[in-house]
């Protein structure tokens, strides 16, 4: 009898899985960090990584999207997050222009 190895399972995966989306948020949160920091430390804006993590965000509901793993609440509290965080960019960036 010959022993064979398994070299990926489903816990292999989830724990990929996991790695992933642990990295994607450390990814995610050291862009804004990094817009915070260079907006209060050399007074410059940097639209281009707030892209970035909006994309990836995109990305993200996208694919999920298209595989069929999003329920209508979800969105709901996407969409009604996104129009709160856009309130609050304008207000900040009305406020910090001045």
């Amino acid at each position: 009898m010959t022993e064979t190895t398994v070299v990926r399972d489903e816990r292999t995966q989830a724990v990929e899985n996991s790695s992933y989306r642990l990295a994607y948020l450390v990814v995610t949160y050291g862009l804004l960090a990094s817009v915070f920091y260079r907006r209060l430390a050399f007074g410059q804006a940097s639209w281009d990584l707030i892209g970035l993590v909006v994309l990836g965000g995109l990305v993200a509901v996208v694919y999920q999207g298209r595989k069929g793993i999003l329920s209508r609440q979800l969105v709901q509290i996407s969409l009604v997050t996104a129009v709160v965080a856009a309130a609050l960019a304008a207000i900040v960036t009305a406020v910090l222009s001045r």
